[in-house]
């Protein structure tokens, strides 16, 4: 992020911004203080260690749990370009899914088969970017020249997780180029933040025939390789993350590098493609 002369009130909200990223920061290390930050390199965690963080009442292994979908931020191509690149190299078309006025991000995304959607994302000029986490995350990835920012699970009910991780969701919603309107409920994207290896979670309120997953698609998401640790992200989730979560491989490498999603790899006409 940089400041911008001559608006002192921009400036002084991106302060703001940045220091709720850090007491958020500071507060799920006091939470959960096995690692949550990127620095010092991640990837000694035990499951001795984390195991004391599983044993919670909703614990559910995996029951109910959807991996809904990969969310990619657009670099300095811009998200025109960034999508159609994206569709050049998976053979399918991507559908304009509007704005997220209260993130201050606008979208294209890709349907997938069974369920599941690539969000191609990019932040705007707008105050609510600047203060909203998830706005924040975007920017972040961005300015770092784009990629996979993280993957997302989708829940019935997000009221166990915010009971682990001690706050309420955050409501979400999209508007469509038509005039419809998206809405859900999404949770732990501060944690993303801190630690990008992790997921978060969202609840859908809108009817069936308003999600992504109404689109219907071909390309199958074959697999996820991750930077970091599966003990740390089992930690987070609060039970054991098998190599094959909701169908989808869960591949973790380089402990010891920057956390976050290394690559995607995808099942199409053409064979696997690996982006």
């Amino acid at each position: 992020m940089s400041f911008h002369e001559g608006d002192p009130a921009r400036g002084a909200s991106l302060v703001v911004g940045l220091l709720v990223i850090l007491v958020e920061t500071c507060r799920l290390r006091l939470r959960f203080p096995t690692r949550i930050l990127p620095c010092p390199p991640i990837g000694t965690i035990s499951l001795h260690e984390s195991s004391r963080f599983r044993d919670w009442s909703f614990a559910r292994q995996n029951r109910g749990m959807h991996l809904d979908h990969v969310t990619y931020a657009a670099g300095p191509l811009g998200l025109e370009q960034e999508a159609r690149r994206l569709e050049s190299l998976l053979g399918v078309k991507s559908f304009d899914g509007g704005l997220h006025p209260g993130f201050g991000t606008q979208m294209r995304l890709i349907p997938l088969a069974e369920g599941r959607h690539i969000e191609i994302v990019e932040v705007l000029d707008h105050p609510a970017a600047e203060k909203a986490p998830y706005g924040q995350a975007v920017r972040a990835r961005s300015e770092m020249g784009g990629g996979w920012l993280g993957w997302v699970i989708c829940l019935d009910d997000l009221t166990g997780y915010e009971n682990r991780l001690d706050r309420k969701a955050r409501q979400g919603a999209r508007n469509f180029p038509d005039g419809r309107r998206l809405e859900w409920e999404q949770l732990g994207v501060m944690g993303l933040i801190a630690d990008p290896q992790v997921p978060f979670f969202i609840r859908w309120i809108s009817e069936p025939g308003l999600l992504p997953s109404a689109l219907e698609g071909t390309i199958i998401l074959h697999e996820i390789e991750i930077a970091g640790s599966r003990g740390r992200v089992e930690e987070w989730l609060g039970e054991e993350l098998p190599d094959t979560f909701d169908g989808v491989r869960i591949n973790f490498d380089a402990p010891s590098g920057y956390p976050g999603i290394m690559s995607v790899t995808f099942e199409t006409d053409q064979g696997l493609v690996r982006i």
